[in-house]
């Protein structure tokens, strides 16, 4: 079932250098481009979310995928698309892309509520590494020792970013918020993992999967919190952020790179996202500078450069298959 391809393409093409394309087919470089392009919006998340004050996480969620889908609903009407085949798609993806989108956020939120958010964060920030692994099971995907290699040091950069250099303290009253923490690293992993099952399909069905999400994550705000609207422009500025950049773009973005990229080195580059996240926060005044800041930096900068190791041999020697 071919819904068509992304309107974009013709114009990100026109910016890749010739080594890439000379790596690699001009349609998976565009895919794998476009993923690292989530990435980067993802570094975003945390500065948009700070300036979010007091909101309720589940609140905040409804409204930044509510922004989501009119972005997408809006793109939709200017260029007459026929969306009806995308209420045709099959039930495995409706289940998969809600499960994904939302199933992660309800599982992120319910580990932060039950464990600390170091610990928490730290398991949930499994699911790059999972992505590199779980990909030897695509058809005609393997990894190497340097993709696990570069996942694993770049995991433990991050996990000095996100404790600050203190020592993780794991304990058993804690074992609620650490098991939706691996649900959430599994969930975010396996819905990644296996949308390329559904590569034929356009990723604005995920405009679809957004809209739902801000559903039923409203849901929950009425069910479990108290409403709390954003104070003065600057708060509506950061939801109105959210909604359009890593909660909005990035999530169609990941999607076309999930499903015609290079998804080991997605996965391993994945972990520039907190490495970035708290570098803007660092020349924002928002975070301090720390030695655990740097070498969590040097990590992680070494892991995804090891990770990448394939395809930046094929860039020095290009026409020789990396």
């Amino acid at each position: 079932m071919d819904l068509g391809h992304e309107p974009g393409d013709r114009l990100m093409s026109f910016f890749i250098g010739k080594a890439i394309m000379n790596t690699q087919p001009a349609g998976k470089t565009v895919a794998t481009l476009s993923g690292l392009g989530a990435i980067l919006l993802w570094a975003l998340l945390a500065l948009f979310t700070t300036g979010t004050a007091d909101i309720p996480p589940f609140q905040l969620t409804a409204m930044s995928f509510g922004i989501a889908f009119v972005g997408v609903l809006l793109k939709w009407v200017l260029y007459r698309q026929d969306i009806r085949p995308f209420f045709r798609i099959p039930g495995g993806l409706w289940l998969l892309g809600v499960a994904g989108l939302f199933g992660y956020h309800f599982f992120y939120f319910l580990a932060l509520k039950n464990a600390p958010a170091a610990e928490a964060s730290l398991i949930a920030y499994l699911w790059p590494l999972l992505i590199v692994i779980f990909s030897a099971l695509l058809p005609g995907e393997r990894f190497y020792w340097f993709h696990v290699a570069g996942a694993v040091l770049s995991l433990l950069g991050a996990g000095l970013l996100i404790s600050k250099g203190t020592a993780f303290d794991f304990r058993p009253e804690y074992l609620k918020g650490y098991l939706a923490a691996i649900c959430c690293a599994f969930i975010w992993s396996g819905y990644s993992v296996l949308s390329r099952r559904y590569a034929a399909v356009s990723s604005d069905v995920i405009g679809l999967f957004c809209g739902i999400t801000a559903i039923l994550a409203l849901v929950c705000h009425l069910a479990f919190e108290t409403t709390l609207w954003p104070e003065g422009v600057l708060q509506w500025l950061a939801v109105l952020g959210l909604g359009l950049g890593p909660v909005g773009a990035a999530f169609f973005l990941w999607d076309r790179g999930m499903k015609h990229g290079d998804i080991q080195s997605l996965g391993v580059l994945s972990y520039l996202s907190p490495l970035l996240s708290t570098l803007i926060l660092l020349l924002m005044g928002v975070a301090a500078f720390s030695y655990s800041l740097l070498f969590g930096c040097l990590l992680i900068t070494g892991g995804a450069a090891l990770g990448s190791l394939k395809l930046i041999r094929a860039i020095v020697r290009p026409g020789r298959g990396g």
